[in-house]
């Protein structure tokens, strides 16, 4: 079914793994957690399996998110994971070693760009490419950046927010921030245990945050029953927040990318600011479906912002069509920051 040239296309991300394959299209979403055995130091499950022991293991078994921040944190758990998810995505076909094409974060090092080759390479790509985050988003989302022209990407994912300028098929100004969907998480725990004396985990608060979360003042104010563990009396306790709660436990977070992004737009050159003004920015990653961050963006910058149609799949889209791509893009060396590793088959 597969030819010699299966095309693998990776989104490696902290909270989520989306994988693409030529033809198909995304063929797996799943979270990045691996449930490990520390006694007898195996891998009992990856994906959603693992994500479902978060909080709720025996002290042997862990719940590990390898990605942190966007970098790996755990190179072997993290070369399972990619092993698991790429057989997974082939079938039994695997002997057919694929090229990869992984998206990192905008500024990772050079030590953390050759680990993410590494391990794909050890999980048995052929060949491991590597596109940064926005120029894959923006590609996804189906962005021209091939011309002289200026292209705006946020992408704001799991553990990092990732924005840049493209043009001419690379990065002309770009940051990446280490404050994103996980951040938003962790930012509603602490409100609700400021607040309401009240200890959530991360599944609830990510539950509040998709269902009534937002980062913009609300004309009806949503309300939602949660459960947690009282901080005075120490037991199980249940209580009803509304939107006006997020908006507030949000505010840092939010702000914190919103000036990052107002960070890039001041170091653009100006023709290429003059170009986003125009066209506007488009977000992607599943932070953006925070509702309201669009219009904060939009208040802040004065310039229109757009959520790409499927803003969560964007990255991992863009490195499918990345990959069909390369051979014109090396011919052509645009300087898109492609790193090539491994053998040609």
């Amino acid at each position: 079914m597969f030819g010699m040239g299966l095309n693998i296309g990776i989104d490696l991300g902290t909270a989520t793994v989306l994988v693409y394959i030529k033809g198909k299209g995304i063929v797996l979403t799943e979270p990045s957690v691996v449930a490990i055995d520390k006694k007898a130091k195996k891998v009992l499950s990856v994906g959603e399996d693992a994500r479902r022991m978060i909080g709720r293991t025996p002290g042997n078994i862990v719940a590990i998110r390898p990605v942190r921040e966007g970098v790996i944190s755990d190179y072997e758990i993290t070369e399972k994971m990619l092993k698991y998810f790429i057989s997974k995505s082939c079938g039994s076909r695997t002997f057919i070693r694929p090229r990869v094409m992984v998206a990192i974060p905008a500024k990772v090092s050079g030590v953390e760009s050759r680990a993410v080759v590494e391990a794909a390479e050890q999980a048995g790509a052929r060949k491991v490419y590597l596109i940064e985050q926005p120029v894959a988003a923006a590609i996804g989302a189906g962005m021209d950046i091939s011309q002289p022209s200026g292209n705006m990407v946020v992408d704001i994912g799991g553990g990092t927010s990732d924005i840049a300028v493209i043009s001419l098929g690379g990065s002309v100004v770009s940051a990446s921030l280490k404050v994103a969907g996980d951040n938003f998480d962790e930012a509603i725990i602490q409100y609700i245990k400021k607040k309401y004396n009240l200890m959530i985990g991360e599944r609830t608060a990510e539950d509040i945050k998709k269902n009534i979360g937002c980062a913009y003042p609300q004309e009806t104010i949503q309300s939602m029953e949660i459960r947690g563990r009282s901080l005075v009396t120490g037991l199980p306790q249940n209580i009803t927040i509304n939107s006006e709660d997020t908006l507030t436990a949000l505010e840092d977070p939010v702000n914190q990318i919103v000036e990052a992004v107002h960070g890039v737009l001041e170091r653009t050159p100006p023709e290429l600011a003059a170009d986003v003004s125009t066209k506007g920015i488009i977000m992607t990653g599943g932070g953006s479906l925070l509702t309201g961050i669009d219009k904060l963006l939009e208040d802040n910058l004065m310039i229109p912002v757009f959520i790409a149609e499927n803003p969560i799949s964007c990255v991992a889209l863009g490195t499918g069509k990345a990959l069909d791509s390369i051979d014109s893009m090396n011919k052509k060396n645009t300087g898109t920051d492609v790193i090539v590793s491994g053998e040609e088959a």
